[in-house]
């Protein structure tokens, strides 16, 4: 028979154990923790760089603080999405009709994890990032298309909420039988809506050069990042499945023997 002491160390290991249905919990907050350090960071970046070094491109500085900053940007988010998206596929569950409820339970909340992951970038992509944007504009020459934020912005943060976007796609089709059936217009919505802002950066950039060089937030140009942010509105309705799927998992679970 076990002594109390033996017992003890089994008692504090469960009591720290994260619960069966948020067994991602600890993923999820070091990737919060990432996303809020590499935000700060840029930002930093910006505040030391961007004024002394970011309003001349033809400037020898410009190409070693912000071109070399733009090119391993590039370089990390297309390791990121390779090694991510090819992951997400690759181990995707081939036997989603054997999925036991309570697992089935544990990736929804998996995927609301991956939702609220990916409206954090938005978040950063679309606010502060994207609003000193217009002040930006009022005090530097657009003497290119890589300035000192649009290549924060447009060039890293952008791609990052879309990839992150597509990782919750992925996720939810490779891995909740839901999804797999079908293509859910919420979820869709929610990822592709704001993709289009990345495309609207193009025509914005294409209008800015040959059509007007003030930064009004109203101008018919930006009205695409405006319809493109609308479409995350899809989260609520990702929100709604999931929680009717839940409730008949539950009762699933309490109708078992």
């Amino acid at each position: 028979m076990a002594t109390t002491s033996e017992q003890l160390p089994l008692v504090v290991e469960n009591k720290n154990a994260a619960p069966w249905y948020i067994k991602d919990l600890p993923m999820y907050l070091k990737g919060f923790a990432i996303l809020t350090v590499i935000y700060i960071g840029l930002r930093l970046y910006q505040g030391a760089f961007a004024v002394a070094s970011g309003l001349d491109s033809s400037e020898p500085a410009f190409e070693q603080y912000w071109m070399q900053l733009f090119y391993v940007e590039l370089g990390i988010l297309a390791v990121f999405v390779t090694g991510v998206w090819g992951y997400l596929w690759v181990s995707r569950d081939r036997n989603l009709d054997k999925l036991e409820p309570k697992e089935e339970i544990s990736r929804y909340f998996t995927l609301t994890m991956w939702i609220s992951i990916y409206t954090f970038a938005v978040y950063w992509a679309g606010s502060y990032f994207a609003e000193q944007d217009n002040s930006w504009h009022q005090v530097a020459i657009r003497d290119t298309p890589f300035t000192a934020n649009h290549i924060i912005e447009f060039y890293f943060n952008f791609p990052l909420y879309v990839i992150l976007g597509g990782c919750a796609w992925l996720y939810a089709r490779t891995r909740l039988p839901l999804y797999a059936k079908g293509i859910s217009l919420p979820l869709t919505v929610a990822v592709f809506g704001p993709f289009m802002i990345l495309v609207s950066v193009g025509f914005n950039e294409w209008g800015h050069t040959f059509w007007f060089r003030e930064e009004f937030f109203a101008a018919p140009i930006h009205w695409g990042f405006v319809i493109g942010v609308w479409f995350a509105l899809g989260v609520g309705g990702i929100l709604l499945q999931g929680v009717t799927r839940l409730i008949e998992l539950l009762d699933e679970l309490e109708d078992a023997p």
